[in-house]
């Protein structure tokens, strides 16, 4: 017996969702490939553990679409929808041990003792809890209270898994061992996963594809390394990474800062006003005057230091 499902694709398509009268979630749409790890990244109030919600069933949406595997689930409940969860907290039952926690999805599944216990085995030893099965979860540690978490989440083989910012309760140094732990166990099992975070350098160190969230819409999807390097808007430049802001003006086919020309590696824009985007890692500071015909130089003065 194998921890594996079939990995299924994800479609969401005009999803809206208001609470009174302020819009939530704007005519959201967005599909996961079977097996992507994906993730909604964005601010406080972005609106992405609330479309997480109604991935899962436990918020209505007021309108939209969203398909698992081709079959229409937005009027499905919760329980029928198959899916697995890690909850920002955990939500362990500190009442059973670490055992009847991972098995319970599979007790309300009324799958066989035997099974249940081939599977709790087996989820133990996926997440690295391997004997633990009898410990009490006050007598766990944040990292293993995760690794619970995550077991019961893939014991009864969902059809997607679902992840509320579940490292965010863990010290620095546990929370990015968890994340090459995540990523390595999304790989093994290759589980279509939807997971949500405010935090950047997680998104990047787990995502196949990010989708950047802002004011209930999506402002950029694509893979980290395209988001970093290729921002489609300022608010996707100024949220993934550091980033410097010069404003530039485009015309007769160059692009001109006050009276200096910058040379470009693609083609100018569009006549008129823009902001270029230069990350730290890409400037040089200078000293002494540059030499003569040097390009894409801007005089600046250093304001403050920090170490």
């Amino acid at each position: 017996m194998s921890i594996a499902p079939t990995a299924l694709p994800i479609g969401i398509s005009g999803i809206e969702k208001r609470f009174g009268g302020v819009s939530v979630l704007r005519d959201l749409s967005l599909d996961v490939a079977a097996g992507e790890f994906l993730t909604l990244l964005g601010p406080s109030g972005s609106g992405k553990t609330t479309l997480l919600m109604i991935l899962a069933g436990f918020v209505r949406a007021n309108a939209g679409s969203i398909k698992v595997g081709g079959e229409e689930i937005i009027a499905m409940p919760p329980h029928r929808r198959n899916i697995g969860m890690v909850f920002q907290n955990y939500a362990l039952f500190p009442h059973m041990n670490v055992f009847h926690n991972i098995a319970f999805p599979l007790k309300q599944r009324r799958v066989s003792a035997s099974e249940t216990a081939e599977r709790v085995e087996k989820a133990l030893d996926l997440v690295q809890l391997k004997g633990l099965g009898e410990r009490r979860v006050d007598q766990l540690s944040g990292g293993q209270r995760q690794r619970v978490a995550l077991a019961r989440a893939i014991v009864f083989e969902p059809r997607i898994v679902l992840m509320d910012e579940p490292l965010s309760a863990l010290d620095k140094s546990l929370r990015e061992h968890m994340q090459i732990e995540l990523r390595n166990l999304h790989r093994r099992l290759g589980m279509t996963t939807v997971y949500v975070t405010h935090d950047q350098r997680e998104a990047i160190t787990m995502s196949d594809r990010i989708a950047v969230m802002n004011a209930g819409c999506i402002e950029q999807i694509d893979r980290p390394e395209v988001l970093y390097a290729a921002p489609k808007t300022r608010f996707v430049a100024g949220f993934i990474g550091d980033s410097n802001f010069i404003p530039v003006e485009s015309r007769n086919g160059s692009v001109w800062y006050e009276d200096r020309k910058i040379r470009m590696t693609s083609a100018a824009p569009a006549a008129g006003c823009h902001l270029m985007v230069v990350r730290p890692e890409k400037l040089r500071l200078v000293a002494d005057a540059p030499p003569a015909g040097s390009v894409n130089v801007i005089p600046a003065t250093v304001g403050d230091v920090i170490y």
